[in-house]
């Protein structure tokens, strides 16, 4: 398959979706709403949201009905960003190449306009075209993938271990700071899907590898986490070893996991 021409078209469809599941700038309050698109609408490779998707259609089922759940995990991922920018976490005043959202509006709509893009993405949760009892499901995945046993929870650690992080302890915040709203991406897809248990089962696997794998990339990228304790040949031999588990992990779907092969190599070789 061409994968650029695949990641072309489903980051076409994901944006065309996210333009319209956002309230508009002009609607009361209009500041927020402005600082929500803002954040959301730039330069992104759209990676959760694609993973959705693909896993959907992977379990057997159409990319639609997996694009709300994939418009909000886009959201959830926005939000992240916004607060990682703000002066008491990372204090980044460019995101993307734009100024970031707290210095575009100021502190305060920066802080509120994450809370909004979080809340707004359970809203998106709710809704779509499944049956109750999967969105439940749904809900549960994705809370317990950003709450503090993930991606709250890795924040927190990698906050309080800014002075020097032992081995056992990267390799946590990476599970959960970043590994784990991947890896939810994907069972996410393929409980939008009603995936059987053994599919489910393979595509939960592939996700929490390949999202292990993107952070360990963006250490490689930055020269920072695990390459500090491990060294740059260790990481990437590490990262290749993943990827190749993640792409086994694929066997029992047959040529439905093609697109995800091929999105874990393109994570294991992407340059930013």
């Amino acid at each position: 398959m061409n994968l650029t021409a695949y990641l072309k078209k489903r980051k076409i469809l994901v944006n065309s979706a996210l333009k319209k599941c956002l309230p508009g700038a002009r609607e009361f309050p209009g500041q927020i709403h402005q600082a929500m698109r803002y954040s959301v609408l730039g330069e992104g490779k759209r990676i959760r949201p694609i993973l959705a998707l693909a896993a959907c259609e992977a379990a057997g089922g159409k990319a639609r009905q997996a694009l709300p759940a994939a418009c909000a995990l886009e959201l959830i991922h926005a939000y992240s960003l916004v607060h990682d920018d703000l002066p008491a976490m990372d204090d980044d005043d460019f995101r993307r190449g734009k100024p970031s959202c707290h210095k575009r509006f100021g502190e305060a709509i920066g802080i509120l306009a994450g809370d909004a893009l979080l809340t707004h993405s359970f809203l998106l949760l709710s809704q779509g075209p499944l049956a109750p009892s999967a969105r439940v499901q749904i809900i549960r995945e994705v809370s317990q993938a950003i709450g503090t046993q993930g991606m709250i929870g890795g924040q927190v650690a990698d906050v309080i271990s800014e002075n020097g992080a032992r081995a056992a302890q990267i390799e946590k915040i990476h599970a959960m700071k970043t590994g784990a709203l991947i890896a939810a991406s994907v069972r996410v897809g393929a409980l939008c899907a009603g995936a059987s248990a053994k599919r489910f089962k393979a595509l939960s696997g592939y996700g929490s590898r390949v999202g292990l794998v993107f952070q360990l990339v963006d250490d490689l990228l930055d020269s920072d986490g695990a390459v500090k304790l491990y060294g740059r040949q260790a990481v990437r031999r590490k990262a290749e070893r993943l990827t190749a588990e993640a792409i086994r992990s694929l066997r029992p779907l047959g040529a439905g996991g093609g697109p995800l092969s091929e999105i874990a190599r393109f994570i294991l070789t992407r340059s930013s």
